[in-house]
């Protein structure tokens, strides 16, 4: 009786087909993790965290309110499952530093939204000292009980494929959260007997914000912290992930890598992407960008079954699609912008522009 749940998960599994031809890889895969309640994968965590605190709550413990740092999506997920839930929440958000769309979310939904003159680091560092009052419950993923949600993306993934793994999984990381419970749904599923070999995790960060790689390139032999600069992934800009060692097995165990990619890179891998139906987000863009970068050194072979993991729905990001499209993002030379064509309302002058865009 006290399970929050939005009906969530059960996000599908697009075969990326034409995307695939463009690299030569055919059996290309996205889970459009974006097709959720609030938009985003935090929905997997938040159903099972929420729903043990409002049973906690019922059960006499002395939580009043929810709290959690955020670069947008988290927070969009906690204000909402909290919302149903009837339990007070509270956003901390970089001032500045999430887009419209995320941030008019939390506010929506009722939650108590702190604009911090700080990044998502200080955000967390705030959040973490707040939280020591047992009346305000932590709900980032440092919590274990995000992790036990977001996890499930890993058995849907194997399910959707009939129990079997794929070759490689790529995904974008920032406070790598989401990596962890990856890899934890996978270690399950491989102890459980359900698949027989572990996928090779490559984890996406932008060059701006990119401690973990950083961290991979010396060996992980220590952790590497970084001040992150604004990044066209905003969700990702963290400079201090909090799930650091659980990141390192993941990758560790796998086999796996990190690597790095520019704004131009993830700016115009989603454009590809876009023009081949999908509609993603910046995060999205890093992860494929990642992918064709691993793909054109022979990384990935042609013959891998290949999944990559989007975040988030590409219409949290709208003026990231415009400044695309319109030119204007830093750092990015837009080399697939469609931008509209202003004509007057003649049929002559318009019949000439098709046939004009028509000739191959």
């Amino acid at each position: 009786e006290n399970i929050v749940s939005m009906y969530e998960g059960n996000s599908n599994l697009f075969w990326a087909e034409r995307l695939g031809q463009q690299i030569d890889l055919p059996d290309l895969w996205v889970k459009l993790c974006g097709n959720s309640h609030t938009g985003s994968f935090k929905d997997l965590g938040m159903t099972v965290l929420v729903s043990v605190v409002k049973q906690m709550m019922r059960d006499g413990a002395s939580v009043r309110a929810v709290a959690c740092a955020s670069t947008g999506d988290t927070s969009a997920a906690l204000a909402a499952y909290a919302a149903a839930a009837g339990i007070p929440a509270v956003i901390f958000l970089p001032q500045g530093k999430v887009s419209p769309a995320q941030l008019i979310q939390p506010i929506a939904n009722g939650a108590h939204v702190l604009a911090l003159d700080t990044d998502f680091d200080g955000c967390m560092e705030i959040v973490k000292d707040v939280t020591q009052d047992d009346s305000l419950y932590l709900a980032n993923s440092m919590n274990s009980l995000r992790v036990e949600g977001q996890k499930t993306v890993a058995i849907e993934i194997v399910q959707q494929f009939d129990w079997e793994a794929p070759d490689w999984i790529v995904i974008p990381v920032g406070n790598l959260g989401n990596i962890s419970a990856l890899y934890k749904g996978l270690k399950l599923m491989l102890d459980l007997g359900i698949i027989h070999r572990m996928p090779r995790l490559a984890a996406a960060q932008v060059e701006k914000a990119n401690p973990f790689y950083l961290s991979y390139r010396n060996g992980f032999v220590e952790k590497a912290t970084i001040q992150a600069s604004q990044t066209l992934a905003s969700a990702i800009q963290i400079g201090n992930p909090v799930s650091y060692e659980k990141a390192v097995q993941a990758v560790q165990e796998t086999n796996g890598l990190v690597e790095q990619v520019s704004e131009d890179e993830l700016a115009n891998a989603a454009a590809i992407a876009d023009n081949t139906g999908m509609y993603t987000c910046p995060h999205t863009g890093a992860a494929l960008a990642a992918l064709f970068k691993l793909r054109a050194r022979g990384v990935i072979q042609r013959d891998a079954r290949v999944v990559v993991i989007s975040t988030a729905h590409g219409l949290k990001f709208t003026p990231f699609k415009v400044g695309y499209h319109e030119g204007t993002l830093n750092e990015v030379e837009s080399r697939f912008a469609n931008p509209p064509v202003y004509l007057p309302a003649d049929a002559g002058v318009v019949k000439e522009t098709i046939q004009r865009k028509l000739s191959f």
